[in-house]
């Protein structure tokens, strides 16, 4: 497999509605969009690491420039005998995860038309009916919040997921509880917690959570073993796993019983696959996260959530969840909070070329 061309396409989407968790809150949508044209077709990939270095260190403009300097150099031209040269071809990066899997993805759709294989099924995955859950961002209050949940719930999804953080936690979840007391409910804190805070965070023990994603700091899995030691409710971890060794050695330490895996976190599909064939090993349960991806980027969500460890429901958004204007057709949309993966979403070249702030061409 050869690749002639990389389009480095970064695109800016205006939200319909604001999304806020302890990160900040954003109002538009800035991706990666990769075109890749090799063996007489052309692929599209994705990643979405927000537009500021606020998630992790990636931003849009690191992308661009690694993808630029030193990620098409290193495969244009160059004959790939498939994803694993791909991937031993842009190792001398070190980190810069979401660039690879901008690529990454794009080669992976190549491959797929070429193959005339689905992505699930190019994946490894066994069963193409998706669960999908929702991720609720911080409200102005808890009324504000009540009622998103009921509309959630009302449209079908599988499971809630409620952000939280200091002083907007504990009450919270006590009085979603109180008006929802069986439904699937997860609580998300995206690291705003510290060691001090244990005792508060074992008092969600209580609420019976189907997981609180990411309470300690990105870098710390030793001290989130020591509070998952403490606690009833399962972690999950989120911006602590990069690669396959840091599940490893999270799973080791004890530091969640589940873990979320972002395509675009850990560098791409293979790696995606390689972090679920560990956990699934070591009983560690997993679903697919979300970056508040166009629908180019829930492809390859949908896809992997198709491995028989995803064992939770997804945080896929559908076309009108937040863009104004999704890049596929047709319109990535549930029925009873259920996808299916078989379903052939294309991209429509018109409205990436609208929502299109800039593009750099990389040719071999």
């Amino acid at each position: 497999m050869r690749i002639d061309r990389i389009d480095v396409i970064h695109t800016c989407i205006p939200l319909n509605q604001t999304f806020r968790t302890s990160f900040g809150a954003i109002n538009e949508q800035h991706s990666i969009v990769v075109k890749v044209y090799g063996e007489g077709l052309t692929a599209f990939g994705e990643a979405c690491p927000f537009y500021a270095p606020v998630y992790s260190y990636e931003c849009i403009e690191t992308i661009k420039a690694v993808t630029r300097d030193f990620i098409a150099p290193a495969v244009l031209g160059k004959d790939l005998d498939g994803i694993e040269d791909y991937h031993r071809a842009v190792d001398f990066i070190k980190g810069n995860n979401h660039a690879k899997a901008a690529v990454e993805t794009a080669i992976w759709d190549l491959v797929s038309k070429m193959k005339g294989v689905p992505l699930w099924k190019l994946v490894g995955g066994t069963d193409p009916a998706v669960e999908v859950g929702v991720s609720i961002g911080i409200q102005p209050s808890i009324e504000v919040l009540l009622n998103k949940i009921e509309a959630y719930l009302s449209e079908g999804y599988r499971r809630i997921k409620i952000k939280i953080e200091p002083g907007r936690d504990i009450d919270t979840v006590s009085q979603v509880r109180k008006v929802f007391p069986e439904i699937s409910l997860m609580v998300d804190a995206n690291s705003s917690y510290r060691i001090g805070d244990f005792e508060m965070l074992a008092k969600l023990d209580k609420y019976h959570l189907l997981m609180m994603e990411q309470p300690l700091a990105e870098d710390d899995i030793i001290d989130h073993g020591k509070l998952q030691s403490s606690i009833a409710t399962p972690i999950c971890l989120d911006e602590s796993i990069h690669t396959s060794d840091d599940a490893r050695k999270a799973i080791e330490l004890g530091s969640c019983k589940i873990i979320n895996i972002k395509y675009g976190r850990v560098g791409g599909l293979l790696n995606s696959v390689r972090i679920h064939d560990i956990c699934a090993a070591n009983g560690i349960g997993n679903w697919a996260g979300g970056m508040i991806e166009t629908g180019i980027g829930q492809r390859f969500k949908i896809a992997i959530s198709t491995l028989p460890n995803f064992k939770y429901a997804a945080d896929i958004e559908t076309s009108d969840r937040f863009l104004v204007e999704d890049l596929v057709t047709p319109d990535i949309a549930h029925i009873k909070g259920m996808l299916d993966a078989n379903t052939d979403y294309k991209v429509d070249e018109v409205k990436l070329n609208k929502y299109t702030e800039d593009i750099t061409i990389c040719r071999a």
